[in-house]
Order: C-alpha cells, then structure tokens, then sequence
C-alpha cells in the first residue's frame, strides 16, 4: 500500500484525488542543501507524515493549485468521449480555428470549462500558426509565453505529462518546439523524457512516431538518438499496411529533414510504389503535399508517382487552394512534367480567378506555361488582363516573372499595348526596387517580341547597375549572355539609341554554352538527316560547314557561301558574296503544343536577317513529312535555291 501510494504522489497526481486515509500536510517551502527554507508562493511539497517503515518519500505539488487554476480549464485525463463531450469537442475546434489571435484564443480557454489533453494540444499548436515568423524563425511577440492561461496550461502539462494519452503527448511536444520553448526547460525535460520512455516500450503508432520525429528533429537536429529509434521503428512496418494519413506523415517527416541526400532511399522506394496505388483517391492537400515533398527530397526518379499525381491533380484544379495550386505547378515544373488535361483545367481556373486569386499564384501558373514551353493563349490573356489592372498588388519580381513567358513564348495578347505601357510604368515609378537579376530579366522578356525599353536599357549599361549584378550574380554566363543580347539588340535594332555602351568586359562571345543558353542545340538526330540531303544535293560535304560560331555570338546549325553568280563555294572559302544561314529547327525550338518558334530562335533569326544572312529555316514537321532522298533533294532544293531552275553550286 505504502509503496502503491507513493507511486502515485511520483506521478504527480494530487492529493485530492487519492484516498481519504492518504492525505498530508502540504509544506508552502523549498528546502536547501543547508537545510534553510525559501517561502515561495508558487512551488509546495508534500510530505509523507505517517510512518510507512523506514520509508518516507518527498514529491513536489505543482505551483497553480488553489485558486489558481480556477479560472482556466482543466484536461479530461480520461479518453472515453461520450457523444456530448466529443460535441464540444468539435465546437471547441471549430471556434479555435477562428481565432485569429492569441488573445482571442487565451479568452476561448478562460470561456470553456473543460478540454481534453488533446485539445490542449491543440491549442498550443494554434498559438504557434499566429505567433510564428517562420523566416526570422522566432515568435513575433514572445510575450504571449507570458500569458497567465498559457502559463497554467503549460505547468499543468508538466505535472500531468505521464497521463498524457500517446497523441496528446508527442503533440504537445511538437507544439512547444513550435513555440521554441528553451529544451532545457522543466515541461521540456519531461516530456521528452515522458516521450522517450513510451518510444521504448514500443506501441507508437506510425502517425505517433513521426510527430515525435518531428519534435526531436527541432530539438536534436538530424542526427539525434531518439530520432534514429523513431525511424527504425516506422521503418519495421511495412509501407504497403500504411493508411494515407501514415504515408504522408512519414513523407512529411523525411521532407523536414529526417534524412540526408541518399539515407532511406529504400524506404522511399517503397513508399512511392505504395503512394502511386493509393493517388487514384487522394484529396487535394495530399497531392499537394506529396508532390512538395518529392521536390524537398529531390526524388528525381519517382516519374511514375508525378505522373499518378498529375492525372489526379487534373480533377482538383478547381478546388485547389492558392496556395496549394502554386505549390502543384513548382513542382510539376521541377520534375519537367505536364499534361494536356492539366493545362485545360488550369485555364479554366486562371481565366475564372486573375482578377481574385493570390498574385503568386498567378505568377506560378504563368511560369509554368514559360517554363514548360506551353503557348496558352486562354491563359496569358487572363494574364495580361490581371497585369494591366492589379500591377499595384504585385511585387516587382512577380511582374517580371509574369513578362518572362510572353518572351519565352514570342506571344503578344490582344492587349499588348496597355500591357506594356503598364509594365513601362511600373519600371518607371518602381525601378528602385526591382533587383538587378529581375529587372534584367525583365528587359530581355520584351525585346524577345521585339518591345525595345531603350530608357531603362542606358540605366542598366551603366556602371553602378553593372557592379550590382556581378555582386549578385557574380560571372554567370547566363547573366551575360542576356546582358549581351540586349546590346546587340540595341545595336541593331535601335540605330537612334546614344546612350551608354556594355563594356567589354560583360559580353560574351557565344549564346550556346553549357545548362542555361540563350539558343537551343541543334536537335542531331534532324540534323544528320538534313546533312545527308544536303550532301545528296550539292554534291559534296565540303560545301557546307556546320556549326559555325560567328562574331555575333550566335552559332549557326549549318552555313552555305555563294558567290555572286549565286554558284556554291567551298566552306573553306574567304572571299564570299552572299552567306545562307539554315536554322534546322527541332521540337526543342518550338512551343510543346504549336508549331510557334520560341522567342530565343525568332531573336536569332531576326538579328541573322539584320546581319546580312539569308536565313532558311527547315522545321521539323516540314522535314519528318518526307519518306524518300527525292522528296528531301526536292525540298532542300526549293527551300535553299527557290528561284533556281538548277542546282548551283
């Protein structure tokens, strides 16, 4: 009996609460090492008064009893619900998550009576969403730890921690590293050693496990101990016995992360096999998360999982929030995938909420089409529209990432004239905060559809802006090869332009470099087929030469030299009258879903025409449709020679 009761005073559980024959003299004292006594209003101690043998044990009472907790709600330490108390329950969430403060969330607690230790839980979790500041990863106003309901909650918590139901438990840990409680703290200690002590003794559900996860992750970091037995443990179950909640957890988890480039990679195999069976019935949040998460992993090989998503993305593109619906086209573009069903559905959402719909979201929806190579007219329009009229609601890199598809697309709306006289307004009355890198993109958009802003292109030739952008960019070749384009653009295209010249130093001598160009590679498999005709027709490869880099830093697929009779010369030849430049355009050059040259070529091919060369362009759609060497001599012959009766060369 002795032993039994002084169990339960270790527990914590008060005195109110055990037998009638077992209550003792509370003592209002903390005792010292040199045995002196410190009055403190908010720390007691029970001891044990009556003689249990030799032993006599000493258990401190948590400091808010009496009236102190009288105000403020208790746990239901029980977890048999009955169907009123789980009604008040709901209500209690309900109204929870319309606060929209703490304030409003500390008066909730001093209105209701009674709540459950998962409710508390969850409480604690809503503080966190309002109090956050996720970048600066700090409370906005940590004073809301002082409030005198939380306080109470918080020791109560304590106290209470091994009557914690599993869920109630691990959640309440997570919410306090939300709060970014100090992990030394007491509630701190005990609940993770609370925490511990269940993780060792198994029985965690996969969902319990990976909330544990994710608290010891903010407290330990990667590599802590208690999260390592939390992995092996949800990594004992296999993940095809996994529910959809479970699945997405562990995902949730790893994403946070749990994992380093290349740990768990089995794990994740097998969860995206499961995951592909089950995205046939997943809801809009689990889509949206799934896909984030294999971003965040960079799980690059799971295509037949984005493509399962995708297909069922199709069906929630109406109800997708904004959020979510941006967070869908990021990584439907990371993974370099779309889908006929998926562009038609999000027109339709585009065109319906441009005018209401959050500005990123536009902007995502609008990178995906630039991103993916997507000419959508319905769509841009929507685009252009929303610009014209909500240009005070964007910010500076929104309205330039919002241009950028209109240039990679070589697409003017119906509207192009208000568009870019509001996009001219915007740089005039915002230039300042645009950063260098967007406003550079920015220009480059429009001189792609051959819109020249020769005012702001002499500010950005100067050298303040030109030391900004190498402080940014450093010496990206990308960064340059725009910035030389534009000079040539100017050069060329704008012979009344007299202000500043791009130094030297910042252009380069070609468009075609490694990752990132400004010209798409010559498809090979068209171009050994037309190098073959070509060939056949002039009768020899030394009549040709192919990929020649000129001094205008465009690389031409293929370069035939006449003379001025109009006979073909041999490539090796200086003296030269006439140069014919053919640009054999693969799929890569056009837009995925329309035979539209892509803006990148149609500069090319403008600025070739302004330098002199005759440019024939032999397409892909035009060439695939021939099926004999005849056709392709007959059709190399009309397109490079159309006025000759006979072959010159």
């Amino acid at each position: 009996m002795a032993l039994k009761l002084v169990h339960r005073l270790s527990l914590g559980i008060r005195p109110s609460i055990l037998p009638r024959a077992a209550q003792f003299i509370c003592v209002a004292c903390l005792c010292t090492s040199s045995g002196r006594c410190i009055l403190s209003a908010g720390c007691r101690r029970l001891r044990l008064t009556r003689s249990l043998g030799s032993l006599t044990s000493v258990v401190r009472e948590p400091s808010f009893v009496g009236p102190l907790v009288e105000s403020v709600p208790r746990f239901r330490l029980t977890q048999q619900h009955g169907p009123i108390a789980e009604e008040e329950e709901r209500h209690f969430r309900r109204r929870l998550s319309s606060c929209s403060t703490s304030a409003k969330v500390f008066k909730l607690l001093r209105s209701t009576s009674m709540v459950s230790d998962i409710t508390v839980a969850a409480v604690l979790h809503r503080v966190a969403e309002l109090e956050r500041d996720e970048e600066k990863r700090c409370l906005r106003d940590p004073s809301v730890l002082e409030d005198h309901v939380l306080r109470v909650l918080c020791r109560q918590l304590e106290k209470d921690s091994r009557l914690l139901s599993d869920s109630a438990l691990v959640s309440t840990l997570l919410a306090c590293t939300r709060l970014y409680l100090d992990p030394w703290s007491t509630l701190m200690v005990r609940l993770v050693s609370e925490s511990q002590e269940r993780l060792d003794r198994g029985g965690l559900s996969v969902d319990q496990l990976c909330v544990l996860g994710q608290a010891m992750l903010a407290v330990e970091g990667p590599g802590g101990a208690v999260l390592e037995v939390a992995l092996t443990q949800i990594r004992k179950v296999e993940p095809s016995r996994w529910t959809l909640d479970e699945l997405m957890s562990v995902y949730r988890l790893l994403q946070s992360g749990a994992t380093l480039r290349g740990q768990y990679q089995d794990l994740l195999n097998a969860m995206h096999s499961h995951a592909a069976t089950m995205a046939p019935t997943m809801d809009e949040a689990a889509v949206s998360g799934l896909l984030a998460a294999l971003v965040d992993l960079d799980q690059t090989r799971a295509v037949p999982l984005v493509i399962q998503l995708c297909k069922r993305a199709v069906r929630h593109v109406p109800r997708f929030s904004d959020e979510q619906l941006a967070g869908v086209l990021a990584a439907l573009v990371h993974f370099g995938h779309s889908d006929r069903y998926l562009v038609e559905a999000l027109e339709r959402r585009v065109a319906a909420d441009a005018f209401t719909c959050h500005p990123e979201t536009l902007t995502k929806a609008a990178e995906f089409l630039g991103r993916r190579n997507i000419l959508s007219p319905a769509a841009l329009d929507a685009v252009a529209e929303s610009l014209v009229y909500r240009a005070d609601d964007y910010s500076t890199g929104q309205v330039a990432r919002q241009m950028a598809p209109f240039g990679k697309l070589a697409y003017l709306p119906p509207n192009a004239g208000e568009l870019f006289r509001k996009v001219e307004a915007v740089l005039r009355t915002r230039f300042s905060q645009f950063q260098p890198r967007s406003l550079l993109a920015l220009l480059h958009s429009c001189i792609l559809v051959e819109r020249f802003p020769v005012n702001f292109v002499s500010k950005v030739f100067r050298n303040y802006f030109l030391q900004q952008l190498q402080e940014d960019e450093g010496n990206d070749r990308f960064v340059l090869a725009q910035l030389t384009q534009l000079y040539m653009t100017v050069k060329l295209e704008c012979p009344f332009y007299e202000g500043p010249q791009l130094p030297p130093k910042y252009r380069v001598k070609s468009f075609l470099v490694p990752g990132r160009s400004l010209e798409t590679p010559v498809d090979q498999q068209l171009y050994g087929s037309v190098k073959s005709g070509l060939v056949e027709l002039l009768g020899a490869r030394f009549y040709f030469s192919s990929k020649v880099l000129t001094p205008y830093c465009y690389t031409l697929d293929v370069e035939i030299k006449l003379d001025e009779e109009g006979y073909v010369l041999p490539a090796s030849h200086d003296d030269v009258f006439k140069r014919i430049a053919l640009c054999i355009d693969g799929p890569s050059r056009f837009a995925s879903n329309s035979n539209r040259l892509l803006g990148s070529e149609s500069i090319k091919q403008r600025h070739l025409k302004r330098l002199g060369y005759e440019v024939v362009q032999i397409p892909f759609y035009e060439f695939e449709a021939l099926h004999s060497k005849d056709e392709v001599m007959n059709y190399l012959h009309r397109k490079i020679f159309p006025h000759s009766y006979r072959l010159n060369w």
